[in-house]
């Protein structure tokens, strides 16, 4: 059988940002070339970053991205590496808006396409040809599909190439793979991470392989965009469904491993498939040297294989996406440090965690923002935690800038605790356009869901670490990072006593969440139906908790829309976060 040496990056573009984006597809190329790969292939949109959302419908960022392909496969072969394929993703257009049947907006310009560089220039391009419309992806609005699959003929083998979506869906481009009898089912994704998304992509990734007849090989960009993050995980499969080589999560990694696929034949190809002769094939040099992150690899009778990476625990993948969404979106954006108040308490505590690890503690500033009702326990368990950490810490006592306005507009009860939240807003965004740091809001998915937090008060902020992470979760996590520090011979940055003490907002004497709300193990179980699974009222009752109790908690989730609407985004993890995923109605009358 013919053997490939395919190359597959991990790479981590900003979108807009074409020349950083290209430079990292250079920096991959350079490698794969050094280590004698056949074809190169980078993550869905590696060009320009995905999602692009409506700068699909800009006719200028279009013709810049295409200038821009172009360049790219000049520079290739400027610099020696024009023999090598490399097979980018990147939206082309302005096309002019054409509606084919139900598949897409009559509005759309542009497609989201697969271009192969080869000796300077583009050689072959694909269309996706479905686009997703459901959770994050609204990819139906702004592009056309495509309706033609491509198979590249390289050493010997047919390999087809197909785009993300095009993988899930029956029938369409995947339908013709095994028609077209390719050796090789090469995929380009731009998949966002959520929880427990590996119980579901990598068996449909050995589905395929073995329902086409071919090794498959799953390329995914890395890193964060916005409140989306991308874990790599790149994969490839052979015909049987077995793993052969994968990457890590949440790096940007360099995938270099020997396949052995089928010859390619002259097979009578179907209708809508077009195939491409490209030139080369046969690995030649097998240096390992170059700039590009590579886990180790071996070479035997298989060729070349990665050593394999060993897929981390639930909380591990976890914590890294929440790590990974925070530093790029700080990066990014060109914050240099973050700062965040320190209540003493676990959430607070978990993001500073977060945000050390993103950003490095010399770059997190806590301010600890006591009031009189602030316990002893508070103060300490702040002090404790910057200490552990090593961020840079300062108290500012709020009583005397509280006492004025309370005075003034004679406020109490729930107006006077939500004043003490709101004169820590001020502090901490005066700290902010002072120094220029981001403010990170520490509210939790549960607090978020059932509005418990002071608008323009603790809700306030930039980003939001854990906004798309349980109560229950955030204790988890807490609890994993300090064992995960201690494994490690290291401090766990985490105060025990943060963990293991009831939560509250400490706005009045004595006050705990539990007051006003049910205990979490309760609360998170009855959000998980009804905001995750989409329940209706009936139906989470049916499911065993009491009904005063459920409609209790309901209401509060839907009059809090208007407060999620304001929010800061964070990292979506699960499955269906608030923002993208969810989006309903302010204006609402529940009718069960």
């Amino acid at each position: 059988m013919p053997r490939l040496r395919l190359a597959l990056a991990q790479s981590n573009p900003l979108v807009g940002d074409l020349a950083g984006n290209a430079e990292q597809i250079v920096t991959a190329a350079r490698a794969a070339a050094q280590q004698g790969a056949d074809l190169l292939a980078l993550g869905e949109m590696a060009l320009t970053g995905y999602p692009i959302e409506d700068l699909a419908s800009r006719p200028s960022f279009l013709i810049d991205a295409g200038a821009a392909v172009t360049a790219l496969a000049a520079r290739l072969e400027a610099e020696g590496l024009g023999a090598l394929p490399v097979v980018v993703g990147h939206p082309d257009g302005p096309h002019e808006p054409r509606l084919l049947g139900t598949s897409n907006a009559p509005t759309a310009i542009a497609q989201n396409c697969a271009s192969v560089l080869q000796h300077g220039r583009v050689v072959a391009r694909y269309a996706k040809h479905h686009l997703p419309n459901y959770g994050v992806f609204d990819e139906y609005r702004i592009f056309i599909p495509g309706d033609e699959l491509l198979v590249l003929r390289l050493g010997g083998v047919d390999v087809a190439l197909i785009i993300c979506e095009d993988l899930w869906r029956d029938g369409g481009p995947v339908g013709r793979v095994l028609e077209s009898d390719a050796g090789v089912l090469l995929v380009i994704n731009a998949s966002p991470f959520e929880r427990d998304k590996d119980e579901v992509r990598l068996p449909l990734v050995t589905r395929r392989a073995r329902e086409t007849s071919t090794v498959v090989a799953y390329v995914n960009i890395v890193g964060g965009q916005d409140d989306l993050v991308f874990d790599g995980d790149s994969v490839v499969v052979d015909e049987r469904g077995a793993i052969v080589a994968r990457a890590p999560q949440f790096v940007e990694h360099l995938l270099v491993v020997d396949v052995d696929a089928a010859e390619a034949a002259d097979t009578e190809l179907p209708p809508n498939v077009r195939r491409v002769e490209l030139a080369g094939g046969g690995h030649g040099s097998t240096r390992t040297e170059s700039g590009f992150a590579a886990a180790g690899t071996s070479e035997g009778s298989l060729g070349l294989r990665p050593i394999a990476v060993p897929a981390p625990d639930d909380r591990e993948q976890l914590w890294n996406a929440l790590v990974t969404g925070t530093r790029d979106y700080v990066r990014k954006n060109g914050f240099r440090s973050v700062i965040l108040g320190l209540s003493g308490g676990i959430d607070s505590a978990v993001c500073a965690a977060i945000a050390a690890d993103a950003v490095g503690a010399e770059n997190v500033y806590g301010v600890s923002m006591p009031s009189r009702y602030s316990s002893d326990h508070s103060r300490s368990d702040a002090d404790d935690l910057a200490d552990r950490i090593g961020l840079n810490y300062s108290v500012e006592a709020i009583a005397e800038l509280v006492q004025p306005v309370e005075t003034q507009l004679a406020l109490d009860g729930v107006a006077a605790e939500n004043l003490q939240a709101r004169i820590r807003a001020i502090i901490l965004m005066g700290l902010s356009n002072m120094h220029g740091h981001l403010v990170l809001t520490t509210g939790n998915k549960t607090e978020l869901s059932v509005g418990y937090s002071t608008i323009y008060g603790d809700s306030v902020g930039g980003f939001a670490p854990i906004k798309d992470v349980p109560k229950l979760l955030v204790w988890e996590l807490a609890r994993w990072r300090n064992e995960h520090a201690i494994a490690r011979g290291k401090t766990p940055p985490i105060p025990e006593n943060s963990i293991a003490k009831p939560p509250s907002a400490e706005l009045r004497p004595g006050q705990v969440d539990q007051d006003t709300l049910p205990p979490y193990e309760v609360l998170d179980a009855i959000l998980e139906a009804y905001v995750d699974r989409e329940l209706g009222r009936d139906d989470v009752v049916a499911l065993g908790f009491e009904a005063e109790t459920v409609d209790f908690v309901t209401r509060l989730v839907d009059r809090s829309e208007w407060k999620r609407r304001q929010g800061a985004i964070g990292p979506k993890i699960s499955g269906m976060a608030f923002g993208r995923d969810r989006r309903m109605p302010i204006t609402y009358r529940p009718t069960r």
